[in-house]
């Protein structure tokens, strides 16, 4: 591995070299962002005014902000019920998941989505990537002058959260980006701290003539979370009671109290791309390109804990207890790209996966030997075509796993058509059958249950979608799924110990999401409503019928507008349904069907404040907490967060 990180580096080393003359190229809006008029980039573009931009010849609409898709949006420093909705520790709309006590924990899943192209199994310990930033999570700037964002909100006893953020291009072909997303919270509850750092680094080229173009990152990030294993259940009682003497939720008993659990990882990560016949103009009927993506990750996941648990079973040894599961990725692909005016835009692609998976000894358990690696070299093929038909917008992309220990395919197909300049219709087609998880795979632990090696069958997903993008009708998306080989983990009848296991019976998946604002003068009513329905013999997958958010919002600006002024109450709430538990030695949600949870209210009230690039947001959350009774969990022996105020701030600067 050591001889594949030399080569990575050797690969940038004349990328870097040459970088110093020349940046990025602008991505072009996708379809969806050019007919949506409830764009947030678009308001942004009308409710900020050049002067707060120290470069006068500067607009807000060059700072852009590009995704590893080449699409490009706006730097937004608006302030929309959207932007409440985001201001979070994930920095994105949580909706769908229903965070833990403690920020910077985890979520427990309230629906799913199984659309996915990926060829090759993923890592485990899925509970703790939430946070973790993937290829698709980093993204690349192009500014006319530096640009920073600070992003800061409290936490829960001791500790912050910091999102600190700073970019400039050095020529117009040449930028960087460096970034560092940081948290440390103590939590209400006994041994339930969270330390996280994201540490990213971004720079983008693109040579004078635009013949060559290259995005590359650097993430290091670096989660630890101390583990109680959640109440005990003869404390459940005293939560629950409401008394005075319990309110400090730090009296309250867990189930030990010296373990914690970390995932680290660090990424390399280079897509770049060489016009062989450039275009000339805009009617320029053929171009050619070949382009390259190089990606190495190295990350691990390790439990930790002091002392033997009779909680989590029989042990190997009686303290002292740690176990580290490692990957090693290396991921090469070539890309070759024709694009005719006539044809569309074709391309084919060859990729290569070296994958090290494991630990570093073989386990031999009742007679059974559990060997300590997973680790291959798997070559794959693929393609993808776009095209834009009259209004119709195709895209579809392919692949397939040759060679290897993996067997993996998928197939995606979207078509999209603007019925009016307001609404977009579209519908996608997703096929995958790929590896479960590494995880389920193999896995060791000191603790003798969670030791395993499975030869589990592909999980084969077929998900078909309709979506309507429409400020003034509503933006509906309707998506069914069809699951076979589903693999789970779930508490094993005979030893009550938690293991992995794979459904014998396909699993029909319904979802129906309906998002509308309904605005009169300074008044509006956004609500967002999920309904869903699942079809399984075996109640392996379990949801809440109805989750739905609604947000009544007053929004108004003061002093010849140099303040703006956002306030309301946002009501949550889901239906009761078996509830995934969480174990804290996978890091993994497993399914139980002992108790439903669910069913209780969350009112927030919110104050929120923009005073020209600075947002000011203050949250009083869950207030009705001691009025609607104390039953309200996040996961089985895991309650949900108490009434607390939280503020914060995000701040942009032009220089």
């Amino acid at each position: 591995m050591t001889q594949k990180i030399l080569i990575f580096f050797l690969l940038l080393t004349p990328y870097f070299g040459f970088a110093q003359k020349t940046g990025i190229s602008k991505g072009v809006k996708s379809i969806e962002t050019k007919v949506k008029v409830n764009d947030s980039v678009k308001k942004s573009t009308e409710s900020t005014s050049n002067e707060n931009i120290k470069n006068e010849e500067a607009k807000i609409e060059d700072y852009l902000i590009i995704t590893h898709e080449q699409d490009s949006v706006h730097v937004d420093t608006s302030l929309t019920i959207k932007k409440e909705y985001k201001f979070n520790y994930l920095r994105r709309d949580n909706f769908e998941l229903l965070p833990f006590s403690n920020v910077g924990q985890t979520y427990n899943s309230l629906a799913y989505n199984f659309e996915s192209t990926a060829l090759m199994p993923i890592f485990g310990a899925r509970a703790r990537h939430f946070n973790y930033m993937e290829i698709e999570d980093i993204h690349y700037y192009n500014v006319p002058t530096p640009f920073t964002e600070l992003y800061f909100k409290t936490a829960f006893e001791q500790g912050q959260q910091l999102d600190a953020f700073f970019t400039v291009n050095t020529s117009p072909q040449l930028n960087f980006s460096i970034a560092y997303k940081g948290l440390r919270s103590l939590g209400k509850y006994q041994h339930i701290l969270t330390s996280t750092g994201n540490f990213r680094f971004t720079t983008s080229y693109k040579t004078k003539n635009k013949r060559y173009v290259a995005n590359a990152h650097m993430v290091a990030q670096d989660l630890l979370n101390e583990e109680n294993g959640g109440l005990r259940d003869d404390n459940i009682i005293y939560f629950e009671s409401g008394n005075p003497e319990f309110k400090d939720r730090g009296v309250l008993d867990v189930n030990f109290e010296d373990a914690e659990s970390i995932l680290k990882g660090k990424r390399f990560h280079l897509d770049h791309h060489y016009n062989i016949i450039q275009p000339k103009d805009s009617v320029s009927r053929n171009t050619l390109s070949i382009g390259h993506i190089i990606s190495f990750e190295d990350k691990y996941f390790q439990f930790n804990q002091d002392n033997e648990s009779e909680y989590l079973g029989a042990s190997f040894r009686s303290s002292d207890l740690s176990k580290r599961v490692t990957l090693e990725n290396f991921y090469n692909q070539l890309q070759l790209q024709y694009h005719n005016t006539i044809l569309g835009k074709l391309q084919f692609n060859v990729s290569h996966n070296d994958y090290n998976y494991g630990y570093d000894n073989v386990l031999v358990l009742n007679e059974n030997t559990i060997t300590n690696r997973l680790k291959g070299q798997v070559l794959a093929l693929g393609g993808a075509y776009k095209k834009t038909i009259n209004k119709f917008k195709l895209s579809a992309e392919i692949g397939a796993n040759l060679s290897g220990d993996f067997d993996g395919n998928f197939l995606s197909a979207k078509v999209a058509y603007p019925i009016t300049e307001d609404a977009l219709l579209s519908a996608k087609i997703n096929t995958n059958s790929k590896a479960p998880n590494y995880n389920f795979q193999l896995y060791q632990n000191d603790y003798v249950n969670y030791n395993w090696k499975n030869n589990f069958n592909n999980t084969k997903t077929q998900q078909i979608e309709f979506q309507l993008q429409s400020h003034k009708i509503a933006n509906v998306t309707l998506s069914f799924a069809s699951i076979n080989d589903y693999t789970y983990f779930s508490k094993d009848i005979i030893d009550d110990a938690v293991k992995p296991f794979q459904n014998n019976k396909t699993i029909n998946y319904f979802k129906l999401k309906v998002d509308k604002d309904i605005r009169f003068r300074n008044f509006g009513l956004l609500n967002t409503i999920l309904y869903q329905n699942v079809k399984d013999d075996n109640e392996v997958l379990n949801v809440p019928q109805l989750v739905t958010r609604n947000t009544l919002y007053y929004s108004n600006h003061f002093f010849k507008k140099a303040l703006e002024v956002e306030t309301g109450i946002t009501f949550s709430y889901f239906t009761k349904y078996n509830m995934n538990a969480y174990d804290a030695v996978l890091a993994e949600f497993y399914t139980q069907d002992d108790n439903e949870y669910g069913a209780f209210p969350r009112f927030d009230f919110f104050i929120n404040a923009r005073i020209r690039q600075a947002r000011i947001f203050l949250k009083a959350e869950h207030f009705n907490s001691a009025w609607t009774g104390y039953n309200y969990y996040s996961a089985p022996n895991y309650p949900y967060r108490d009434f607390t105020v939280r503020f914060g701030i995000v701040w942009n600067f032009f220089l």
